[in-house]
């Protein structure tokens, strides 16, 4: 059955077959996650395509990095806005649990208040040159020219200049999630959906209080998706594309007769949770609708999946009212540093803050 048109933003758009399989796919992939935080055993669906390739979580503070971000970083150690903000954007440039790991394990607290370029650098530059990954593959991080020869050197003098140039508090100080955006755009080799991104993990903490419904910005993967769903009428218009979505999205489900299970019970899909499924939805059309094309030309999707054996966590910022009274994040894994770099030794080199110097022992 073909679904009737849709107006948005003045313009009709006709939607796809893909437009349909967004919604099951939402609901089957939420599914997916109810089940494994309810510890039932796999499969989680009968869906092959979900079985054999990985796609994030339908809400994106409930994806594994997300978590480790919210319960491990954002409300741990010293809690004031400069330092959050620093320990948030420091995580995220690199967005690898292992690579916080390392750093904590390395330099015990991680603060802006004991920050030393040499001694931060050296770490990384251990950890390149045995061969290890710091950086996560899931965005492009493009290199900002700030005098250093090495990347990781480069971005550690980004979240330097941010920080000496006053960047938490004009951020806290933003009327507007928009206006916190345009902050963030305005640092060398920080994109529109790097800033977008930033200031959503930084809107996790405590320190801010924008809704997630203010603003979104689309990016390449969502902007592909929604091609699929709305053909090229759709371009131009993303961002009140997404929006309809979030408006929509209890319309949709009952139209399709699908169960979708809220986040906690009762929070709905975001902006930002409707932007991330179009970018799902986009790699999951691939092999669903091979004869309905993006923007990309992608035709497969280039992730398996592998089961992460690592129990799923769900604890959201206490503002969301989403935990149970007296519910708390669960502690990190102190052995987490030795797993994920098996071939390093934490007692064999480490390094102590000093504000004149790195002492490497």
């Amino acid at each position: 059955m073909s679904v009737p048109s849709v107006r948005v933003a003045g313009r009709e758009l006709q939607p796809t077959q893909v437009f349909d399989t967004y919604w099951r796919f939402a609901a089957a992939r939420q599914a997916v996650y109810e089940a494994r935080l309810a510890g039932q055993s796999p499969p989680w669906s009968d869906d092959p395509i979900l079985g054999a390739y990985r796609f994030t979580n339908c809400y994106r503070a409930a994806d594994r990095v997300s978590q480790y971000l919210i319960t491990q970083v954002c409300y741990r150690g010293d809690l004031s806005w400069d330092e959050v903000f620093f320990r948030v954007l420091l995580f995220k440039i690199f967005n690898r649990v292992a690579t916080w790991r390392l750093l904590t394990s390395q330099l015990g607290q991680v603060t802006w208040e004991q920050y030393e370029h040499s001694t931060y650098n050296a770490v990384l530059s251990e950890a390149l040159a045995a061969g290890e990954r710091i950086y996560s593959a899931a965005y492009i991080m493009p290199q900002p020219s700030l005098g250093e020869e090495r990347k990781h050197s480069n971005h550690l003098r980004l979240l330097e200049l941010m920080m000496k140039d006053r960047a938490p508090q004009k951020v806290a100080e933003a009327p507007s999630m928009a206006a916190a955006f345009k902050v963030l755009t305005g640092y060398p080799g920080v994109g529109a959906f790097l800033a977008y991104q930033y200031l959503i993990d930084l809107n996790y903490t405590a320190g801010l209080g924008f809704s997630e419904m203010d603003f979104v910005v689309p990016g390449p993967g969502a902007k592909d998706g929604i091609r699929k769903c709305f053909g090229a009428a759709a371009d131009g218009i993303e961002a009140e594309v997404i929006r309809y979505m979030t408006d929509t999205q209890d319309e949709h489900f009952a139209r399709l007769g699908l169960r979708f299970a809220r986040l906690g019970g009762r929070r709905r899909l975001q902006l930002i949770d409707c932007q991330n499924l179009f970018c799902e939805v986009g790699k999951y059309a691939r092999v669903a609708h091979p004869e309905t094309r993006g923007i990309s030309g992608r035709t497969r999707i280039k992730q398996a999946y592998r089961r992460d054996q690592e129990p799923v966590s769900a604890w959201f910022p206490p503002k969301w009212g989403l935990n149970e009274k007296g519910q708390h994040p669960a502690s990190s894994d102190p052995d987490a540093s030795v797993r994920d770099f098996p071939g390093r030794r934490r007692t064999a080199r480490g390094y102590q803050h000093r504000r004149d110097q790195a002492v490497i022992f």
